[in-house]
């Protein structure tokens, strides 16, 4: 039986590449937003979902936590995809020939050096692997795109400059999402918990409820806040730590902050993609 991953973008995307490194084997269901994503999870077209996340050079990618509450959809996984950007262009044509460069703004931000020192302007496009698509389409051997090689592949472009982003550790962190939650102990690198909650509206709540994992040694790797309905008063967090939650210091520390919490809910136990640790040693 046939099993559908779906993610965000045209075929070819970066997204694209991390499903099949993520989930060789799954065929691939691109959508055109992140809602579609969710959509087609809702509506039984896909059996899991991969959305990026984040990114080491410009930060948060998607907003998962604004999208995963409400979808019933758990986190089961992550994996982190070393993002390289290469030059695409029609066959036959050379990097002298090559005079725009067209992706989405981060892409050309992170490729600025090199667009520079080659006479290369950038023109913003909506998609990267939607820009390789249509220089394809366009058949002009002075425009180019910047994408993955997997776009190149698809639309019948040549690499003529490969690796080309300013960033030497560029990553991106994608999770894994699917109907049912999976608190199995699985992977040989360590357990990770994301959750989100609301603190109680009494002073100094998020410091009393983030002392709990202070306390007992839990490694929070993420806490961001956002508003939730509208409201000034109604902050609501997406948290993650490192271990699982039957783990006595991670249960000590849950059990606290349900205390000072009018709202705790658990969206995902999974295992850490071993690429963690290294792109943590490369920020040091």
């Amino acid at each position: 039986m046939v099993k559908y991953i779906a993610f965000q973008g045209e075929p070819g995307a970066y997204s694209h590449q991390a499903c099949r490194e993520a989930r060789p084997d799954y065929e691939v269901l691109p959508c055109r937003t992140f809602e579609d994503v969710f959509d087609a999870m809702a509506d039984g077209k896909a059996d899991l979902a991969l959305i990026p996340i984040e990114n080491t050079t410009y930060g948060r990618v998607a907003d998962i936590h604004r999208l995963l509450p409400g979808s019933g959809l758990h986190i089961v996984d992550e994996a982190f995809v070393r993002v390289h950007i290469n030059l695409l262009a029609m066959p036959g044509a050379t990097l002298r020939d090559v005079k725009k460069a067209r992706s989405m703004s981060v892409l050309l931000g992170q490729c600025s050096e090199f667009l520079r020192a080659n006479g290369i302007e950038g023109e913003n496009w909506s998609d990267n692997a939607g820009a390789a698509r249509d220089v394809a389409a366009l058949g002009d051997s002075s425009v180019a795109a910047l994408a993955s090689e997997l776009a190149g592949e698809i639309y019948g472009l040549d690499v003529i400059a490969r690796h080309i982003e300013d960033q030497s550790n560029n990553t991106t962190r994608f999770l894994v999402m699917d109907h049912h939650p999976d608190h199995s102990r699985r992977g040989t690198h360590g357990m990770m918990t994301s959750f989100i909650f609301q603190v109680r509206n009494i002073p100094a709540a998020l410091y009393k409820a983030m002392g709990g994992f202070a306390t007992n040694g839990v490694n929070m790797t993420k806490l961001e806040s956002y508003m939730v309905g509208g409201s000034f008063t109604a902050t609501q967090f997406f948290a993650e730590i490192e271990g699982h939650p039957e783990d006595a210091p991670v249960a000590r520390a849950l059990e606290e902050l349900r205390y000072f919490t009018s709202r705790m809910e658990i969206m995902g136990v999974y295992p850490a993609d071993p690429r963690r640790q290294d792109t943590a040693l490369a920020a040091e």
